[in-house]
């Protein structure tokens, strides 16, 4: 049989399940290509804004974060801004998280919406199929009925349950690919906080001991 065939034998309930495929498929070249365009060195990343900021060049860091991809850079740049208006770093940083990390998340619902679909989709198919055939069977009873007539039914709906799982099998994977992919970047970001709250705390501890002593001196 053909895939054509395989198709039209289908139904509706073989394109439902195909168009989940299709948009499963989307969704995750989608968040791969997001995912690879925004990871950087973050070690780099935070060495490079500490040197820079270590000779007070905070528009020159902020710009290296606007130049940089990545929810982490972005959270950065909340940061230093709010050094440089003289508010709180910690909470700056965290309400720029709580507004990166939906984007992160956005869309993996349909993942995991398909996922659970799917298998449901190809259990009603085979349901539907299973009753066609034995509604065949009860059309043509006392008449002829071929073995090949009965077990080709039977197989082509048991394989829209097999479509839904394997559909509903590569969902489920590239879903649990992606969360974890989410988690990497939170964690990216929670450490480049706390490396950026600490040199911020070093330089002020620095600061505030250098006005002491020139003011002892003076």
């Amino acid at each position: 049989m053909t895939f054509w065939k395989f198709l039209v034998a289908g139904g509706p309930v073989l394109w439902a399940i195909l168009v989940c495929s299709i948009a499963a498929l989307f969704v995750f070249l989608s968040k791969w290509y997001q995912f690879h365009r925004s990871k950087v060195d973050i070690r780099e990343l935070v060495t490079g804004l500490v040197n820079v900021l270590r000779r007070d060049g905070f528009i020159e860091a902020i710009t290296l974060c606007d130049n940089t991809p990545g929810p982490v850079a972005k959270i950065l740049a909340s940061g230093i801004k709010a050094c440089q208006n003289d508010d709180d770093i910690r909470n700056a940083i965290d309400e720029a998280a709580h507004f990166e990390i939906p984007r992160l998340e956005s869309r993996l619902v349909i993942l995991a919406t398909i996922a659970k679909v799917t298998p449901m989709l190809g259990l009603l198919g085979t349901v539907i199929g299973m009753g066609e055939t034995f509604f065949m069977m009860q059309v043509k009873q006392g008449l002829s009925i071929t073995l090949a007539e009965l077990s080709g039914g039977v197989s082509e709906a048991l394989s829209l349950t097999g479509a839904g799982l394997c559909v509903s099998i590569a969902s489920y994977i590239a879903y649990n690919y992606l969360v974890f992919r989410v988690e990497g970047f939170c964690l990216e970001m929670e450490k480049a906080k706390e490396e950026l709250i600490y040199f911020f705390q070093h330089r002020n501890k620095i600061q505030k001991k250098t006005v002491q002593n020139v003011a002892e001196k003076g």
